[in-house]
This record gives structure tokens, C-alpha cells and sequence, in this order.
């Protein structure tokens, strides 16, 4: 290959490179927002709420953090606990309330998500932010800093409408 050609060819690719990083960013932004409007969609024809689910795995310590999600396109209740030091993610059945898988959690992601979370919720709460939006549903609660303070930031869904409530722990 000569050199006029080497020259134009390493920016075109160097380009192509850089919009095809850009679309399969926004690819991936895009199912991560579809994929929560699925969760939401699912979530509300689920006969157990996000605060059934806090209490089914109330024996299973302390909850951290919960939310809905999918695992292998079936709708699950996710709850991370915490008890003497230990965490653990309890699975509860979003249609009977029961509580069908208990894993610890001991290292990866996982693990750091559930000590930073640990740090920062001492109480979910999911009552206080739905008693200012009626007819919405708990979807997920997640500790988080804002400001320096400890909040819940509580996902809520209403029909198609989704929204984020902050609430003070």
C-alpha cells in the first residue's frame, strides 16, 4: 500500500471507529431505557408490591436496596440484605409474595453495590414517597448521597408514566 493511500486511510477508519462507538452507545441507552419501561410495564401487573417483598424478606436481614427486574425475560423481585456483616440477595416470587431464592453476596459488583448501600439506608422509604403520588406503584428503591445527605431514591410507575422520588433517610 503507499504512503498517500496509509495516510487518508488512518483517519476514515479512526472515524468510522469513533461513530460506530457513538451508535452502539446509544444503542445500549436506548434498551437500558426500554428495558426499564419493560420492568415498569411488568411490575405493575405484579400482584406483590415493592413493600411486600421488603417484608417477605424481612428474615432474611435487613433490606438494603430492591427493586424489579427481568432475569432471562421473566419479572423477578430482587431484595439486597444485610445481617452480621453479610449480604445476601433474596429472590421473591412477584405473584405469590414468597420468597424462592437466597444467595450471599460476597464479591464483584454485587458485593460493592450492596456495601455502598448498606452504608447509606438505614429504612426504605417507599410509604412516603407514594403517599404523594396516588395510584403509582414502588418499583425499585435505591440508597444514594445527594448533597452530602442519605436519600431513597424510589422509582415509581404509573401506566406508561415512570418518575424518581427522593426521600430523606
Amino acid at each position: 500500500m503507499n504512503t498517500t493511500r496509509k495516510a487518508w486511510l488512518v483517519p476514515v477508519l479512526a472515524a468510522a471507529a469513533v461513530g460506530w462507538g457513538s451508535t452502539l452507545a446509544a444503542q445500549d441507552e436506548h434498551e437500558q431505557e426500554g428495558n426499564q419501561a419493560a420492568v415498569a410495564k411488568a411490575a405493575l401487573s405484579a400482584r406483590v408490591s415493592l413493600a411486600r417483598g421488603l417484608a417477605a424478606s424481612a428474615s432474611h436481614g435487613q433490606a438494603i436496596s430492591a427493586k424489579f427486574e427481568m432475569e432471562e425475560s421473566k419479572l423477578q423481585l430482587s431484595v439486597y440484605t444485610a445481617t452480621g456483616g453479610k449480604f445476601f440477595e433474596v429472590v421473591v416470587d412477584p405473584n405469590s409474595g414468597a420468597v424462592v431464592k437466597t444467595e450471599p453476596i460476597g464479591e464483584g459488583e454485587d458485593y460493592t453495590a450492596a456495601q455502598s448501600q448498606s452504608a447509606a439506608m438505614a429504612k426504605a422509604k417507599v410509604a412516603q414517597a407514594l403517599r404523594g403520588n396516588a395510584g403509582f406503584r414502588a418499583v425499585s428503591v435505591t440508597p444514594s448521597l445527594r448533597d452530602g445527605r442519605a436519600v431513597a431514591e424510589v422509582a415509581l410507575a404509573k401506566g406508561e408514566e415512570l418518575k424518581t422520588v427522593s426521600v430523606p433517610l
